[in-house]
């Protein structure tokens, strides 16, 4: 049996399988290839690696575990469940099984795209989910905030620190009338009526086309629409999960079922690389800890033979 399988490949499952590498552990990292910044050209904010594209970020991170008691699995998990034995078993794409004495999810999160006619081409390129990630490429110029749930004033808001010219547009969803006067008051123009198109070229937004006709010329936007699980894994082990926070861990990353981590976009609002990184590296110093607390435990219970006389 394995001591940790790690579900997820991005920055938190490697960060874990690194520091649990090093303490000898047997790990296998399973990844499904499906990383949520795979449309970005560069990740920004991580120290040391600020402006690295995000894969090679992971393939750093690959080369850097060979020396460790890691095995690297490109599969997807399609289902994990406590074992009769002990431990927990993951069910992978092939069929195959893997058992495990302690299991991370680090399978992050889905963002909710624009479905506006033109929005494909500028993705990762002039359109962004992170303004902490993109926004200072985009400092100064004239920036569109595409959001429609309650949080967009908040969001469009949060755009004035890189641009003073930041027009928020809901797409047809009508707003509050105290985010109106926040809105004003922060110097945020607004437009309510929906959008037919964004146009642009090589990847560059010029400019937000409405269905009335008219157009406003913008060179960046960021969309707020909320974010979607990767996957059930965690529900099926029972962890307490709801839809505003993700699943539910302690302050070591732990989640409410005991003997399964969660580490990354998935539990957390502050939905950065080095963040995520570094819960990781906080599940995986937890982790250690309970396999040595275990092990010992079952040393001091084990029978022990006769007396030699």
């Amino acid at each position: 049996m394995l001591d940790v399988v790690i579900v997820g490949g991005g920055p938190a499952g490697l960060s874990a399988a690194l520091v649990l590498g090093r303490c000898r552990r047997r790990v296998v990292v399973l990844d499904a290839g499906r990383p949520r910044n795979a449309a970005s050209h560069a990740l920004h904010g991580f120290l040391t690696r600020d402006g690295t594209p995000p894969l090679e970020l992971l393939t750093i991170a690959r080369e850097q575990l060979r020396p460790y008691a890691v095995e690297l699995v490109d599969a997807e998990v399609v289902a994990a469940r406590r074992h009769d034995g002990g431990g927990f078993e993951v069910e992978l794409d092939d069929a195959s099984r893997l058992f495990a004495r302690r299991l991370l999810l680090a399978t992050g999160i889905t963002d909710r795209l624009p479905e506006v006619e033109g929005f494909a081409p500028l993705y990762g390129r002039s359109a962004h989910h992170c303004p902490f990630c993109d926004g200072w490429e985009a400092r100064d110029r004239p920036l569109v905030a595409y959001a429609r749930d309650p949080g967009a004033a908040d969001f469009a808001l949060l755009l004035t620190s890189w641009s003073r010219d930041v027009l928020l547009c809901t797409d047809g969803r009508p707003l509050a009338p105290d985010d109106e006067a926040r809105l004003a008051a922060g110097g945020v123009a607004v437009r309510t009526d929906p959008v037919a198109r964004l146009e642009g070229h090589r990847g560059q937004l010029e400019r937000v086309v409405f269905a009335r006709g008219d157009a406003v010329a913008r060179r960046a936007l960021f969309f707020h629409l909320g974010t979607g699980s990767t996957g059930d894994l965690a529900a099926q082990l029972g962890c307490r999960c709801d839809d505003a926070a993700g699943v539910h861990t302690g302050a070591r990353e732990e989640t409410s079922e005991p003997g399964v981590w969660v580490a990354g976009d998935a539990s957390k609002d502050v939905l950065l690389a080095i963040v995520a990184a570094a819960e990781g590296a906080r599940a995986a110093v937890d982790i250690h800890r309970s396999l040595v607390r275990e092990e010992l435990e079952a040393r001091l219970t084990a029978p022990r033979g006769p007396p030699r006389g």
